[in-house]
């Protein structure tokens, strides 16, 4: 192998694929990128085993060949580099870096040992609205649990129904979050219902999904795949069951209050600062047309807010804990929200005043 390269092209490329490489593994290679040089182009690819990602730029190749190196030492030392044109050349297993006086000889590892990206069809992907899907991941991503045992909700829902919309849903077993859109462009295809995707696969989508383009997916029994002009993203779908989460959200709560978002979301923000770190719970205290906020700690003291509201129900005390409600207010974008309640042992919704795509279910607590 044997190139020469711009510094700005080759560090945007290997900053792609930083997320993926594998930090702690059992296989060595893993913590590698894979550079492949063909024809005009240098391809790299890394891979968690999990999640796969490539992309590729334009390079001057004057020998063709491919080899890993370790993801991060490459990236760090290439960001470092004096000048703009950089070459790069292997034989057998080391790679020799030169840019204006600086010299870096590389350990590597053979290119044949290092998992081979799957094979896509790529006639079978399709276009689709990458606002859509990013409105979507920021919605919820907060509500997935980081329970990694926990695999089945380690990760997103992505399902349509039979009237075409699109769903996506996230829960630690605390709270959930789901937002719904219309499915314009048959975003699943028509054989599939539902999908799990992993966190770190979505994470990865969602880095891509800020740039500017097209955008296709395609979606199979086992694998998502994602591709934007060079650019390829496939990860492998979580198995197991989803929980029924049409069950989780309450359908009788009939204590309705409206508030205005940022009044309620700083207002929170204030009170919690006292609430205890471990718990992070707030008592929310309704009355007609107020609502009073208050936390203590004994190693703080105590806060205490009132926000008005537009309420004339019945009073009711219930506590949350504090950043569950704050997630959930700052995935709203209009200026109030609307809070539907039961009684204090029973969840909580929050969703959008007037929009009803949006649905975020809070599980009370006890302080």
């Amino acid at each position: 192998m044997k190139l020469q390269i711009k510094k700005s092209d080759f560090v945007r490329l290997l900053q792609r694929i930083q997320g993926i490489v594998a930090t702690r593994n059992t296989m060595p290679i893993l913590a590698n990128v894979l550079l492949d040089c063909s024809k005009t182009r240098l391809t790299a690819i890394a891979t968690d085993l999990e999640v796969f990602i490539k992309d590729s730029i334009e390079a001057d190749i004057s020998e063709e060949g491919a080899i890993t190196i370790n993801a991060k030492k490459l990236f760090d030392m290439i960001k470092e580099l004096p000048m703009e044109t950089i070459s790069v050349a292997s034989h057998d297993d080391k790679v020799l870096i030169k840019s204006g006086k600086s010299r870096v000889n590389l350990l590597g590892l053979p290119a044949k040992d290092f998992p081979p990206f799957p094979t896509i069809d790529e006639t079978k992907l399709s276009a689709f609205d990458k606002d859509i899907l990013k409105e979507m991941i920021d919605k919820t991503a907060f509500a997935v649990s980081t329970d990694e045992t926990r695999y089945n909700i380690n990760g997103f829902l992505l399902e349509k129904d039979d009237k075409g919309m699109l769903r996506m849903v996230a829960t630690d077993g605390h709270r959930l979050a789901l937002v719904e859109k219309k499915d314009s462009t048959a975003f699943l295809g028509d054989e599939k219902k539902g999908v799990l995707l992993p966190k770190k696969g979505v994470n990865e989508i969602r880095r891509l999904l800020d740039e500017e383009g097209e955008f296709n997916i395609h979606v199979t029994q086992k694998n998502a795949t994602i591709k934007k002009d060079a650019a390829m993203i496939n990860t492998r779908l979580l198995e197991g069951e989803f929980p029924d989460y049409k069950k989780v959200i309450p359908k009788d709560n009939d204590k309705e209050i409206i508030v205005n978002r940022d009044s309620l979301l700083s207002s929170l923000k204030r009170v919690s600062i006292i609430s205890s770190d471990k718990i992070r719970g707030v008592k929310f205290a309704f009355k007609k047309n107020v609502l009073t906020i208050s936390s203590s700690s004994q190693e703080l003291g105590d806060a205490t807010d009132e926000v008005d509201i537009d309420y004339n129900g019945e009073d009711i005390e219930i506590a949350f804990n504090a950043r569950y409600f704050i997630d959930a207010l700052e995935a709203i974008t209009e200026e109030n929200a609307r809070i539907k309640l039961k009684d204090q042992l029973s969840p909580g919704i929050i969703r959008p005043a007037i929009a009803d795509g949006d649905v975020y279910v809070v599980m009370p607590m006890r302080i």
